[in-house]
């Protein structure tokens, strides 16, 4: 397989980049009282950093917003994930469990600042691009509803997109039957290459940790915009 940059995004915005885990026989489960227990420690502190600054005031997500709006997309409309978690943990809407994959997802999305996401590797078809959705993209997403993606950054594989920094879609959602996920950090553009491979790493370290397996990191960028991982 195949995973590749769209050439065009960089003229928008140079600075781009995503961290790309692949991972393979691991183990989906109910997550450990240990992971449970750090994702509510985290919301819980970050409900009262939120009590006493305002969004705009995190760099991650200000940092997404300035990507949407160089794509053309209005963030106000349609939030990155990020924003909407942070949203959510405002109103003390927290996450609650749902498996290993997902509450790991979460927890380095909140901890990092970014979209994250995370994808069923035998439900993907052929290659995977990451590029700009047209008009006609969009798909059944994991929020219930058909949600429309023109203009905002997608995954698509050969049969259709099916991820996002906004919302992923149902078809390749992750289940506890899964053994092989590949997942998608999108980084913040500032973070320069260095500390986004150790990111990177740390997050395929924790991931591995807890639902075993192995895991392939690598970081894609301007310079290097496409890697093919094993079948």
């Amino acid at each position: 397989m195949k995973l590749e940059m769209d050439e065009k995004l960089f003229h928008a915005m140079p600075d781009l980049k995503i961290g790309l885990i692949y991972y393979n026989k691991i183990t989906v489960s109910e997550s450990p009282q240990m992971l449970k227990g750090r994702l509510q420690l985290f919301q819980e502190q970050l409900f009262f950093d939120l009590e006493d600054k305002p969004l705009a005031d995190f760099p991650g997500i200000n940092e997404w917003r300035t990507v949407w709006k160089a794509l053309g997309a209005d963030p106000s409309r349609y939030r990155p994930s990020v924003e909407a978690l942070y949203r959510r943990i405002k109103k003390q809407n927290y996450l609650a469990p749902y498996h290993s994959a997902v509450d790991l997802n979460n927890f380095f999305s909140l901890q990092y600042q970014i979209p994250a996401g995370i994808y069923d590797r035998l439900k993907l078809v052929g290659d995977v691009k990451l590029t700009v959705g047209d008009e006609a993209a969009g798909y059944e997403g994991l929020n219930g509803r058909f949600n429309a993606l023109e203009n905002i950054l997608v995954l698509r594989d050969e049969y259709s997109p099916f991820g996002s920094p906004f919302v992923d879609s149902i078809r390749t959602a992750v289940t506890e039957e899964t053994t092989s996920a590949l997942q998608v950090l999108f980084l913040r553009p500032s973070l320069d290459l260095e500390n986004a491979g150790k990111l990177t790493n740390a997050a395929a370290n924790m991931f591995t940790s807890i639902s075993g397996g192995d895991a392939t990191a690598h970081v894609l960028h301007a310079a290097q915009r496409s890697v093919v991982i094993p079948e």
